[in-house]
């Protein structure tokens, strides 16, 4: 990490709004700071660099606190035609030179990035020349030769190379998918289809994953055109979804769709063929701007931060031959890559996309989003299940509930049929399945089931008994069972492992089985995210935002217990996504002298003029140390500076209807889950193993292996990722160096 050297660092955010700048700003703004430099705000992108004066203005610790909720960007952005000409970067040189700035921290698309690149490359001799003319001591030349730059990509449509994820798109698609969820309603009510246009000029996916997200019945992308003969496929798609009695059809085009020929797929267009070829008069919804805007996400407030906060660690550290350089994201990971080979990648994309090379294209897009085309091509026109030789594959939840597990057994359902497969749901978890309350599921039967919260099937909590066993063995032979899969928690995973553990036993056990992680509490072994947290994350999130809007007006001290039991994951991801002074986790060993550190802060916090104090507590952070007796403890040293209420947030965690990510994941894990069984019963194995997302690749872990994976005393992974952000989150909410770490 950078040493408290005197730097100035500018940031500016450019180019189309995307919800999350914010975050990044803040993120760059704090940590410049408690690194030891100064930050400025370029206010209305490089518009401010341009004009100087009030549009370069200095940045302090609270003036970017509270702004990580809300969304555009509170610095502006503009488009600047005065900085695509030599004169006006040359203006803009000298405003940032004589104010010092030679570090620089860019949020906007590609456009915006390559234009601080040409600024970085022209730096040194535009400063030459404003030094000979006069117009800047002769000494800022020498002491400002470089003008460092690291680039953050926001824009809604993820459409940049060298990063997996940009600020806003996670935030545009809850915005589609909830208006795909309030259409489908309607739609059904109506038996009616809906053609819903979306962003995405060069890149389909915010189309492709809302269609996943939203259970749609087509979507058409930029990247993969439908072949001649489309319109017939999408009226036939449609025929079969009303066949097995769907009610509503929808239909999600991306603006920039376009057939072979290069001609635009309006949604215009498809009504016409819908009306021509079916006979009924679809409804046209474009969602236009209304993507861009509201609260980000709790996914875009914690990835900007890790990428403002990484930036300044880049500028800060560059040395006088280091290039400009693109923050992002890759498999979970903050990485970083050469800006400029990231925008030449990525305009080559866009180029194969305006010259008809679609499958250089879409293979451009990388792996994972190929398969997301294919996987929603299978989930819209699954295969009916083999009357002859199908194989039975049982699919039940186990442990707390976890939003999501709707979306993953409807996948689980369609998918297992298209692969021939008889699957069928068993109704009250492992009780249910030793009770033989089994029931086929037909892609009928799961209709609806993508966005739907809760559990159809039905979930307990509690580890398969010893004395289970034989009923688990006979319900296998006389249902005639093949394999079973099972969508749940540590619980479900513990089940699994006794089940496989007792094979010899009961050799009707010998099927293959595999366990899907799905549970807020994102503490089970083999994968970095669980289906459900995410929407946790979300529920958590936004109340926080309303209960800081009550506390700053009242110099309130808020202690909020989050669930997660001893997984911190919740308590830290929410405090570093809300902005909270501190995160109290069952993973910290928190002492009483802590706790005395806390409050001193927390005292001169309030005597310094703040009105908020936000403690997030993990439901098992401590033994002793309870939310009531934080609250306590903080109330009993406010010497009438502040109050201290509590707030524990409870069963809302795990209720609401399954974030976009959320039902995207369960539906790319069921995939898999499928795929190794199918692999599986082919060969005659009766393999045992864990799906689930390691460094960004779904990976299978074999069941055998979870003794050396989890950590039983406590009921979580040994080896959790996300640790390496508490420092992250204590740097942001600390402005004073040396302050208690426990990282």
């Amino acid at each position: 990490m950078v040493s408290a050297v005197a730097r100035r660092v500018g940031v500016l955010t450019s180019g189309g709004d995307a919800q999350g700048m914010n975050a990044a700003v803040r993120a760059v703004t704090r940590a410049g700071i408690r690194f030891g430099a100064e930050v400025f705000a370029i206010h209305e992108g490089y518009q401010g660099a341009v004009d100087g004066g009030d549009g370069i203005a200095a940045l302090g610790w609270e003036d970017v606190g509270g702004i990580q909720h809300r969304g555009g960007t509170v610095i502006g952005t503009a488009r600047c035609a005065a900085f695509r000409e030599r004169a006006g970067r040359k203006q803009a040189a000298r405003h940032l030179a004589g104010q010092g700035i030679d570090r620089l921290v860019v949020v906007g698309g590609d456009g915006s990035l390559t234009g601080a690149n040409l600024l970085a490359t022209e730096w040194p001799g535009l400063l030459a020349e404003l030094a000979s003319e006069g117009a800047l001591p002769a000494d800022i030349v020498s002491t400002h030769p470089t003008l460092h730059i690291a680039g953050i990509v926001g824009s809604i449509d993820n459409d940049m190379v060298g990063t997996d994820m940009t600020i806003g798109a996670d935030s545009a698609l809850h915005r589609i998918v909830e208006a795909l969820d309030a259409i489908s309603s309607t739609a059904a009510s109506h038996q009616r289809t809906f053609v819903v246009e979306v962003m995405g000029r060069r890149c389909g996916y915010l189309a492709l994953t809302a269609a996943i997200a939203g259970g749609a019945d087509f979507a058409l992308i930029p990247e993969a055109p439908p072949g001649d003969g489309w319109e017939e496929e999408l009226c036939e798609s449609l025929r079969r979804a009303r066949e097995r009695g769907r009610r509503e059809s929808i239909v999600v085009v991306a603006e920039g769709a376009r057939d072979r020929s290069g001609e635009p797929i309006t949604a215009d267009r498809i009504c016409a063929v819908l009306e021509r070829r079916l006979g009924e008069q679809a409804r046209v919804t474009i969602l236009g701007h209304v993507q861009r805007g509201g609260s980000p996400s709790a996914f875009d407030r914690s990835m900007a931060t890790m990428m403002g906060y990484d930036a300044v660690d880049q500028v800060l550290t560059a040395g006088p031959n280091d290039g400009a350089q693109l923050v992002g994201v890759h498999r979970n990971r903050v990485r970083r890559v050469p800006l400029m080979r990231a925008v030449h990648e990525n305009q080559a994309v866009a180029r194969m996309v305006d010259d008809g090379h679609y499958d250089q294209a879409l293979a451009a897009r990388g792996d994972s989003y190929a398969d997301l085309f294919g996987l929603l091509r299978t989930l819209s026109h699954p295969r009916s299940a083999a009357a002859v030789d199908a194989k039975r594959i049982a699919v039940l939840h186990a442990g707390g509930l976890a939003p999501g597990m709707n979306a993953a057994v409807r996948a689980i359902t369609l998918l297992g049929s298209d692969a021939c497969h008889e699957v069928l749901g068993v109704h009250g978890g492992f009780t249910g399945l030793c009770d033989g309350r089994i029931r086929p599921l037909t892609p009928r039967d799961v209709d609806g089931w993508a966005g739907l919260g809760g559990a159809e099937l039905g979930s307990r909590r509690g580890v398969l008994a010893p004395e289970q066993l034989y009923a688990v063995a006979r319900v296998v032979d006389t249902h005639h069972l093949d394999a079973l899969l099972i969508v749940g928690g540590l619980d479900g995973y513990e089940s699994a492992h006794r089940l496989v553990s007792e094979r010899g036993r009961y050799p009707s056990l010998n099927i293959p089985v595999v366990c899907l992680p799905a549970t807020i509490d994102n503490n089970l072994p083999g994968t970095e995210l669980t289906v459900g947290a995410d929407t946790a994350l979300n529920a958590i999130v936004e109340a926080i935002d309303r209960i800081k809007q009550s506390a700053l007006a009242a110099h309130r001290c808020f202690v909020i217990e989050v669930m997660g039991r001893e997984c911190g994951y919740l308590a830290l991801m929410s405090a570093l996504s809300a902005g909270a002074e501190r995160a109290y986790l069952p993973e910290d060993d928190l002492t009483l002298t802590d706790l005395a550190t806390d409050v001193r802060a927390m005292t001169q916090r309030f005597r310094d003029g703040h009105g908020l104090f936000l403690a997030i507590r993990a439901e098992d952070a401590h033994p002793y140390y309870t939310t009531d007796v934080l609250a306590r403890v903080f109330e009993a040293e406010a010497d009438d500076l502040y109050d201290v209420r509590q707030a524990v947030l409870g069963h809302v965690q795990q209720g609401g209807n399954p974030s976009p990510f959320d039902r995207v994941l369960a539906a790319r894990l069921a995939a898999d889950a499928i795929a190794a069984l199918t692999v599986a019963l082919g060969a005659g194995r009766a393999d045992a193993v864990a799906i689930g997302l390691d460094n960004g690749e779904i990976a299978r872990t074999p069941l055998n292996s979870l003794d050396d994976l989890v950590d039983w005393a406590h009921r979580r992974p040994r080896d959790q990722w996300w640790m390496r952000l508490r420092r992250v989150m204590r740097d942001l909410a600390e402005p004073v160096a040396g302050t208690r770490h426990t990282l």
